[in-house]
């Protein structure tokens, strides 16, 4: 997925929390997805919301979402927990890259996934 987006792959819609590297949307960009960040400042709630109501898989560093009775994955489009310590861009690539190549875009929706250093795990 580093060289691009595999054709037969449909584009995902992303939201990117203000804690995780702003480079991370070139690259989802770069492997054909739709990508946007959490303005700064914004509260847990509303970035929830906003990703509830654009319909986009949010991405974060932020353990609180990892919380499925106060943030429930069933009710978005799809939760993706960085756990990757120091979080640097060429460590956080390679895993997410695992998990886009690995789950089909489908099946996102109602999930909450952790990336680590070595791959992913699903834990919904």
């Amino acid at each position: 997925m580093a060289a691009g987006r595999p054709s037969k792959r449909p584009a995902m819609r992303f939201l990117i929390d203000e804690d995780v590297d702003v480079r991370l949307l070139g690259a989802l960009r770069r492997w054909g997805h739709e990508a946007t960040r959490v303005p700064s400042g914004t509260q847990n709630g509303a970035v929830m919301r906003l990703a509830q109501e654009e319909r986009r898989v949010l991405i974060t560093r932020d353990a609180d979402f990892t919380d499925s009775a106060k943030y429930p994955p069933s009710h978005t489009s799809g939760i993706i927990h960085v756990d990757i310590h120091p979080p640097r861009i060429g460590l956080i690539t390679p895993s997410l890259s695992k998990l886009l190549e690995a789950v089909p875009a489908s099946a996102f929706r109602g999930r909450l996934f952790v990336v680590d250093e070595t791959g992913f795990s699903d834990f919904s």
